[in-house]
């Protein structure tokens, strides 16, 4: 199935007047690091007063979760006995999915907050923007925005079969989807078509667009497709790709969890064989 957005969460830019912050959640960071109790298994985001041993920097409201009130929080120093830290990719398939979704979304507004204490344009300290989530410079009034790289991912199939490549930094024997970033001026449905050529020398066909993942690595969006296969002998991109095959739907190499946006892809297309097999 494919997953929704997140049920139960409204996204403010400020904090009520009268927040409760005895109940609120703090998705909370040092460094790299989601923050938690050592205790908890699995990780969660901490409560109020689970912050107060730890050097606290600044937080950032992200809005309401089930009633509750949510905060990206930093914090500095070393450390502190009684907590853990996880890096985010580690909470993939562990968190319920969420928690995850609004780890990630603390993540990228902390590293946001991070690269943004001061002007772009012409070096002058920033301030909070006073009503859009953004930050603005006191000098010059440059307007600087969360950023957010939209990128495509896509299942390429023919017949029964599915393209799957292995990317050269990954292990001997795991196989996904191909990927790859827009470029200024690009359509997405032209990154497709670009990013096919680019990395399996392949021309695909009939995009059929079936849904985005949120991938805080660091602040990708990533948009979901299936493309039919249109011509052309599979040429690996030096550097990029180590090896690409055509996997029949139920003879598939391993390939990535549940969690991930690939797997959605590639879960979609084997039910669709699978339904057409069945088909008298």
């Amino acid at each position: 199935m494919w997953p929704d957005s997140p049920d139960g969460f409204q996204s403010w830019v400020h904090p009520p007047k009268d927040i409760n912050r005895d109940s609120a959640l703090y998705f909370t960071f040092r460094g790299d690091g989601f923050v938690s109790r050592a205790q908890a298994q699995p990780p969660e985001p901490l409560a109020a007063d689970e912050t107060r041993w730890l050097e606290q920097g600044e937080e950032i409201y992200l809005g309401e979760f089930d009633g509750r009130s949510c905060f990206a929080l930093e914090v500095k120093g070393e450390a502190v006995a009684g907590y853990s830290e996880h890096g985010l990719m580690s909470l993939l398939g562990r968190l319920e999915p969420r928690s995850f979704y609004l780890a990630g979304r603390a993540y990228q507004l902390i590293e946001w907050r991070r690269n943004h204490g001061f002007c772009g344009r012409c070096g002058g300290p920033t301030r909070a923007h006073e009503s859009d989530r953004a930050r603005v410079c006191e000098a010059c009034g440059c307007i600087a925005y969360p950023r957010l790289s939209p990128s495509i991912i896509v299942l390429i199939w023919r017949d029964q079969e599915m393209l799957l490549a292995r990317n050269a930094a990954w292990p001997n024997g795991f196989f996904s989807t191909l990927a790859g970033f827009v470029e200024p001026g690009e359509s997405i449905e032209q990154t497709v078509h670009r990013e096919v050529q680019e990395e399996v020398g392949l021309k695909v066909a009939n995009l059929r667009y079936l849904g985005s993942q949120s991938w805080p690595f660091p602040n990708s969006l990533m948009l979901g497709f299936q493309a039919e296969y249109a011509g052309g002998e599979i040429r690996c991109q030096k550097g990029e790709i180590a090896e690409a095959h055509w996997y029949r739907f139920d003879q598939p190499p391993s390939i990535p969890p549940a969690w991930a946006i690939s797997r959605w892809l590639i879960d979609d297309f084997v039910e669709r064989c699978r339904e057409d097999a069945a088909r008298p």
